[in-house]
């Protein structure tokens, strides 16, 4: 299963979030976490599907992807 966009390449992310709590108290962090861009399958003009990411689904890059 992919995890990369196939038009942009954007791939997970490996972030670290902090609590509220953290904000207002002393130093606790909370650790890291791994961020999975929001992938979706989209069809191409040949009829093909592709897995791409919101941001190219919503500029309709899927459009002006050539087949090989």
């Amino acid at each position: 299963m992919a995890t990369t966009c196939a038009i942009c390449g954007k791939g997970s992310l490996v972030a670290q979030g902090y609590s509220n709590k953290t904000r207002a108290t002393k130093y606790n962090p909370t650790g890291k976490k791994r961020r999975q861009p929001n992938l979706q399958w989209a069809k191409k003009t040949d009829g093909s599907r592709i897995k791409i990411c919101s941001r190219c689904l919503k500029a309709n890059k899927q459009l002006e992807v050539k087949s090989k």
